[in-house]
């Protein structure tokens, strides 16, 4: 079978939601009235931590598919001032969601437990907090969440071929910027500044997906001992620090692209591996003048960068059923299942949703029970389930 990027298809049931006059979608979407209705109409559970977890009703797969967001709508009304990466999180709460996301994780291993028939996966896709909220792409709730989805690796071997040109299975352009000039400044600093106990680097072609090729060219580490050992908060721990070195070397690099030989930055995470390793590297530096040079002379390129760090970053699992984290630049139009290689086309369909829809709700609601049961929030009643 030929290997590269699947498009699939994925139905949905149109939204019954009005966009007032004079408003565009994606303003309506991240206001504090869409917010209830997705309580409302597909709220699964919430706990005294804000910390809500829904159907996802615009979603990337029938099979399985839910997220938990970090509800804040009604705390910080201003939608550029909502946290959007787990680093601004409480750590109160970034304990709980730890938690929540380990029970979802362990129970989409045990529902679906042959890598070669199913892929699993579950992370986030995080904005920063700059982009207009115009802009086309941004997403439709502007606060942090994460997703946990399923796909039929069957559903995925009779999909057509995505294009591999589509610009959100290259980051736009962002991606192949780091790994094209900055390829070994990017992996001698994550490997310098990150001490890890849990997490073993891997290769390459030890992370991909088989069926699609990707990811590509990412830095990826296997989680040895699988499912036991997301039960272990020392795992959560080094996520977090892979997000932490990943966003010292995201800042640190726009900040010198923005503005020629700027001093280190006050905040960051691994300051001495910043200084030693990234602003006393030639191919780092002079990638930052080159891109610099062109948002000088170039509007639409310069518009397009972002300069505070936006990132997807996975746990999923391969046909090998290695359990792998890696993490990546994030672009507007990006999905986070593109980190893979799946590129969804969501169509409207209610006759061919509602024909799925038991047998996901089903899984959802159980799914639920075992959060309650761990005392990690209270259910919430639907027209389409009770609490």
């Amino acid at each position: 079978m030929q290997c590269g990027p699947r498009e699939i298809v994925t139905p949905f049931r149109p939204i019954p939601l009005e966009v007032p006059e004079g408003m565009k979608p994606n303003e309506f979407f991240n206001s504090t009235e869409n917010l209830n209705d997705l309580v409302h109409n597909n709220g699964l559970l919430l706990n005294p931590e804000n910390l809500l977890l829904y159907r996802k009703a615009l979603g990337h797969s029938t099979e399985f598919d839910t997220s938990i967001i970090y509800n804040t709508s009604q705390t910080i009304l201003n939608p550029l001032g909502r946290p959007v990466r787990r680093t601004q999180v409480p750590d109160h709460v970034r304990h709980v969601w730890n938690r929540m996301n380990q029970i979802i994780i362990d129970y989409m291993l045990e529902q679906y437990p042959d890598p070669q028939q199913h892929l699993v996966l579950a992370g986030e896709a995080s904005l920063d907090a700059t982009w207009p909220l115009t802009s086309p792409g941004v997403p439709s709730i502007r606060m942090l969440h994460n997703h946990f989805i399923v796909f039929p690796m069957e559903q995925l071997r009779n999909a057509k071929l995505a294009d591999p040109n589509n610009p959100n299975l290259t980051d736009g352009g962002q991606h192949s910027l780091f790994e094209k000039y900055m390829h070994g400044v990017y992996r001698e600093f994550i490997c310098k500044a990150l001490h890890l106990e849990v997490l073993r680097p891997v290769s390459d072609d030890s992370a991909r997906i088989d069926l699609t090729g990707y990811p590509q060219g990412l830095p990826s580490w296997e989680v040895p001992g699988g499912a036991a050992a997301l039960q272990d908060v020392r795992f959560w721990h080094e996520y977090d620090l892979v997000l932490k070195g990943f966003l010292d070397f995201y800042r640190t690099f726009f900040s010198q692209v923005s503005s020629r030989n700027a001093p280190m930055l006050p905040d960051l995470y691994f300051p001495a591996q910043v200084e030693s390793v990234l602003l006393f590297d030639n191919d780092f530096l002079k990638t930052a003048k080159m891109v610099r040079d062109r948002c000088i002379k170039d509007p639409a390129y310069a518009n397009a960068i972002r300069w505070q760090p936006a990132f997807k970053q996975l746990i999923y699992r391969n046909e090998q059923g290695k359990l792998i984290v890696t993490i990546s630049q994030n672009s507007i139009g990006n999905a986070i299942t593109e980190l893979l290689g799946v590129v969804v086309s969501r169509v409207p369909d209610a006759a061919a949703y509602e024909q799925r829809e038991p047998a996901l709700i089903e899984k959802l609601l159980e799914v639920r029970r075992r959060l309650v049961e761990a005392d990690l929030g209270a259910g919430i009643a639907t027209e389409y389930w009770p609490a």
